[in-house]
């Protein structure tokens, strides 16, 4: 040991001369690789920092639709038996399945050689563009010239979950942002004292894979959705405590946003941006929400004109609450309704019974929105959208190869309809013929993601460049395969 030197730095000096290239590569997986790593975390980690306002800004390209009204009739309503009307299909009511239509298909619960089902209710054409509606959607029919319907809406899923997270969010898995997430993280929202995605429900029960059909993924969760109730207070815990003034709960918030401020200088996570700007929204949603989700304020007009009732849960008053949460800067509303599952195994979820049901509780309210909007001068900028998870069979449903007591369809992904209406689509107009029997796409399919793509058009992006940066990969909405904008649906 050299005079002055420590045993520590001969040691040290030892190892140096003893490394070699190998020694370099595998200690750079921990330093040029965790150099390399640590970017892209800052990267993601600058990316959410600026996506956790609201605030509203420009889009890249321009946009037609300023706000979207989203309804979700869950459990696939048959398109057979509303909108995709086959003449074909009622002449040969009653004869068995054609072995072409079985070959090579998967099905939920059809087994053996299934008999054709032909339309369960008359069809008449309406409008000036003569749209084809059956006679169980009477008021809707009255709208069909402001209507854009796709025909033939493709999924690769044939059960329901899978098949309601694709259309949601783009991906059959749990995780992903939902469409209104990245709507909100692409335009932010017009109104600062409510959220820029509000969620809705009816029909008793929710989706079955629950908030993941609103939630915000790997977004910042400001983005996600608010699920408020139909009934009793719109969101629990608006009020606050008694003895707890707002001024108190003023002076609370403040030192809680000290705290916060601290942790993210120490820690640098962008979630706490988050949680900061989710506890002042909830502050200001206190004066806001409650008369933006009271439909007791609407005139009786309005009322009777969606077949609304104050305090109950309904898909009409929550198409009413959509406009009214519309016309206060919301940009995504969704709305579900449960019920529409038509296998015919009870009477509940009959075409013969329970579907002639819940289409009488969503006619009247969704004609009401459609004019409302138009009326209010709102249905130019606001994008309305009507769908199920996928379609249904038009092969009348068996269990274990068994005809059932009631009348009902199985799953069809082949082919499902879907319509929209204002900001920015063709109105009056069809896209898509499915086959003489309605069974899959005849002409011009519409996978999920080139409807994904179409909607964030007309929102004003390009779906190729609204990725947010996650794991080493720029994610988006329309995935990883390609996707086209179907630009004969824009007006």
């Amino acid at each position: 040991m050299r005079q002055g030197r420590t045993i520590e730095d001969d040691l040290r000096e030892q190892g140096l001369r003893a490394a070699t290239r190998r020694h370099f590569l595998r200690d750079s997986i921990a330093g040029l690789g965790g150099l390399w790593w640590a970017g892209q975390g800052l990267r993601e980690s600058s990316a959410a920092e600026s996506a956790t306002s609201l605030e509203p800004g420009p889009t890249p390209l321009p946009a037609s639709a300023r706000r979207v009204i989203f309804m979700h009739m869950v459990g696939a309503p048959s398109q057979l038996d509303l909108f995709d009307y086959k003449p074909e299909l009622r002449k040969r009511d009653g004869l068995d399945c054609p072995e072409a239509f079985l070959a090579d298909s998967r099905f939920a619960f059809i087994q053996g050689t299934p008999q054709l089902l032909g339309p369960q209710f008359p069809f008449e054409r309406h409008g000036q563009s003569g749209q084809w509606v059956s006679d169980r959607l009477p008021r809707l029919a009255q709208c069909v010239d402001d209507v854009c319907f796709i025909k033939t809406m493709q999924t690769d899923q044939f059960n329901h979950g899978p098949a309601q997270l694709l259309i949601h969010t783009g991906d059959s898995r749990m995780g992903q942002p939902s469409i209104g997430a990245w709507s909100t993280w692409g335009m932010g929202s017009e109104n600062s004292n409510l959220p820029g995605f509000v969620v809705l429900i009816s029909g008793g029960l929710p989706p079955r894979v629950g908030s993941s059909l609103w939630g915000s993924g790997y977004l910042p969760s400001v983005h996600q959705g608010v699920q408020c109730n139909s009934e009793g207070d719109p969101l629990l815990n608006l009020a606050n405590p008694s003895g707890v003034t707002r001024t108190l709960r003023r002076a609370a918030l403040d030192a809680l946003r000290s705290l916060n401020e601290r942790t993210l200088r120490e820690v640098g996570d962008p979630e706490t941006l988050t949680r900061m700007a989710q506890y002042e929204l909830a502050f200001r949603m206190q004066t806001a929400a409650p008369e933006a989700l009271s439909i007791a304020e609407e005139p009786t007009a309005a009322l009777e004109m969606y077949g609304a009732s104050p305090g109950r849960e309904s898909f009409a008053n929550n198409c009413l609450l959509a406009r009214r949460l519309a016309e206060r800067g919301v940009r995504f509303i969704q709305l579900f309704d449960w019920g529409w599952d038509s296998h015919g195994a009870a009477e509940g979820e009959a075409l013969d019974r329970g579907f002639r049901d819940k289409c009488r509780q969503i006619d009247q309210p969704m004609a009401a929105l459609l004019k409302d909007l138009k009326q209010r001068g709102m249905l130019d900028d606001t994008l309305v959208v009507w769908t199920g998870e996928f379609g249904r069979t038009p092969m009348r449903e068996n269990r274990g190869g068994v005809r059932m007591r009631h009348v009902g369809r199985d799953h069809n992904p082949n082919a499902f309809t879907l319509w929209m209406a204002g900001g920015g689509v063709r109105p009056g107009f069809t896209f898509g013929e499915t086959d003489p029997l309605g069974y899959s796409a005849a002409e011009n399919p519409v996978p999920v993601r080139d409807f994904h793509a179409t909607m964030l058009r007309l929102l004003g992006f390009d779906h190729r460049s609204l990725v947010y940066p996650y794991q080493g990969m720029d994610r988006k909405l329309t995935g990883f395969k390609s996707a086209r904008v179907v630009r004969e649906l824009l007006g």
